[in-house]
């Protein structure tokens, strides 16, 4: 049974029926493998597999690299497949039918309309194309009598930089059709916010709320860029920012640790961490202190009080759900459903929401963390 239709429990609890938030989910890597085998054939696209189980397999296993520039190839085959209004429509849909199905409330979607231009689509009609899958998903959800909401973050790609003021328009004009938010990402290293600095002036300028990824393949210098050239009010990824902890001392039960200035300013602004543990393991964001979920710094963070949130990234890459990965930490660092409620409450805190929304958010988090 494959990740997303896996039941994960704790304590007997269903944690996939939990109600939970996924603040850091990539729309290009969300999609079902039987789908991009029949949007393939449909267009003509060559696939390394054109069977979906075996489509899957190859799509965890050139994800393991350990380099986030290594990663990010195998987004070549899912963009193929997304280039025209309808290709971008039934993924959005079918993306948030899983995001539902997993037990997500709320739901960031991330994608960059400027990679879904190859068959004609202008930017804006990639955006709308997106819209309509999010919202034809959103009205069955509630036919049925559920309930999810979903927002766009429009991404523009840090290697393009001259781009970015674009992107960051195309955002802003469809503020109230659906986009929440902005993001910038790509291959990090060697291009920090500070390269973009007039488009994220404009998006302050214009009260658009940003993330930007950061602290996952380049280390200090990026979230320091990401936060004062970025205003990033989240941080994608961030697990770097562990550099700048010092270990005073460690015994049999406890780390102390003391903070640098950057991380304890992360801290005490409340700034969210969008840690999305498998995928950090495969682009070796944690490559400094191990190989494991075990070494990862998430428990660590979260210990000293951070305010972490747990994301998929991409589910098709890392094989995973929103449910799994929450399992594999409970498995990991032995957390229970009060830590695994607190996680929820952070990306509701976070969410790119007026305050009124994200209230009634907590409201949900707490009624169903109650019914268990």
């Amino acid at each position: 049974m494959s990740a997303p239709d896996r039941e994960y429990l704790l304590s007997g609890v269903s944690i996939n029926a939990l109600p939970k938030i996924s603040l850091h989910d990539h729309l290009d890597g969300g999609l079902r493998p039987q789908t991009i085998v029949e949007l393939a054939d449909e267009a003509g696209v060559e696939l390394p597999e054109t069977d979906a189980a075996r489509l899957g397999s190859w799509f965890a296993r050139q994800s393991n690299a350990g380099s986030l520039v290594e990663y990010l190839k195998t987004f070549d085959v899912t963009v193929a497949v997304m280039q025209t209004a309808d290709q971008l429509t039934r993924v959005a849909r079918e993306f948030v039918e899983d995001l539902h199905a997993d037990g997500v409330i709320y739901g960031e979607i991330r994608w960059a309309p400027e990679q879904h231009l190859t068959r004609g689509l202008t930017l804006d009609q990639a955006v709308e194309a997106v819209q309509a899958g999010i919202d034809q998903a959103v009205a069955a959800v509630e036919a049925a009598g559920g309930f999810i909401r979903v927002g766009q973050l429009i991404t523009s790609l840090r290697h393009n930089p001259a781009q970015t003021m674009e992107i960051a328009q195309l955002a802003v004009r469809h503020r109230d059709a659906g986009v929440v938010g902005f993001d910038v990402a790509g291959p990090e290293a060697g291009f920090p916010a500070s390269t973009m600095r007039a488009a994220f002036d404009y998006l302050a300028g214009e009260y658009l709320p940003v993330t930007v990824h950061a602290g996952e393949a380049d280390g200090l210098d990026s979230i320091r860029s990401a936060l004062f050239d970025g205003r990033a009010l989240r941080l994608g990824h961030g697990v770097r920012l562990a550099e700048d902890f010092v270990v005073e001392r460690q015994d049999d039960d406890n780390t102390y640790v003391s903070l640098g200035l950057l991380s304890q300013w992360v801290k005490d602004r409340e700034i969210a961490l969008e840690t999305s543990p498998s995928s950090n393991l495969q682009t070796g964001a944690i490559a400094r202190w191990g190989e494991t979920i075990a070494e990862h710094p998430f428990d660590l963070l979260y210990q000293l009080g951070f305010r972490v949130t747990v994301n998929v990234d991409n589910r098709l890459m890392s094989g995973t759900s929103l449910s799994r990965e929450l399992s594999l930490l409970t498995d990991t660092f032995g957390y229970d459903l009060q830590d695994l409620e607190t996680f929820q409450l952070n990306a509701a805190a976070a969410a790119f929401l007026p305050l009124e929304d994200r209230e009634e958010l907590v409201d949900r988090i707490a009624l169903g963390f109650d019914a268990v």
